[in-house]
């Protein structure tokens, strides 16, 4: 089942269920996923693949862990957890994240694929990682790893 349809589905099965915050939080996520969509048109695309809403949610869950930082600074703990629950719903749809140690691996894989040598050549070695495991890595970790790397 692609994401599509999960969202369809969970869309339905949060309405039975009544779970109000969780049925925002679909929605939200279908109106943002529609709105993708609409603009990919112009470019003769009718509807976004996984990656790219792979890569929509991904950015959804950056901008709500920014909002978490600053109403905890602000102490609305309240306004917090409510985003760390968006979080949670949103993040369920994404594949499983490798843990450190698999990125580790996957980080001197790409590098000696790629020949790179320096941090100089830091650019290819991130493009064979977007390319190869794009869905599955946290790239906050992976640019400081390559760059522990190469000192």
């Amino acid at each position: 089942m692609d994401l599509r349809e999960r969202f369809k589905e969970e869309i339905k099965v949060a309405m039975k269920a009544k779970e109000a915050d969780k049925l925002s939080t679909l929605r939200m996520i279908s109106a943002k996923l529609k709105d993708l969509d609409i603009n990919a048109r112009p470019k003769g695309i009718d509807a976004v693949g996984e990656d790219e809403i792979i890569a929509m949610l991904k950015g959804m869950i950056k901008s709500r862990r920014e909002s978490v930082e600053m109403y905890k600074q602000a102490e609305r703990q309240e306004l917090a957890e409510k985003e760390e629950s968006e979080i949670a719903v949103i993040e369920s749809f994404l594949p499983a994240q490798l843990d450190d140690a698999a990125i580790a691996k996957v980080v001197d894989e790409a590098i000696e694929k790629t020949g790179a040598t320096s941090v100089k050549e830091m650019g290819k070695v991130m493009a064979f990682l977007k390319e190869h495991y794009g869905a599955v890595l946290d790239f906050s970790k992976v640019g400081p790893l390559i760059k522990a790397k190469f000192s």
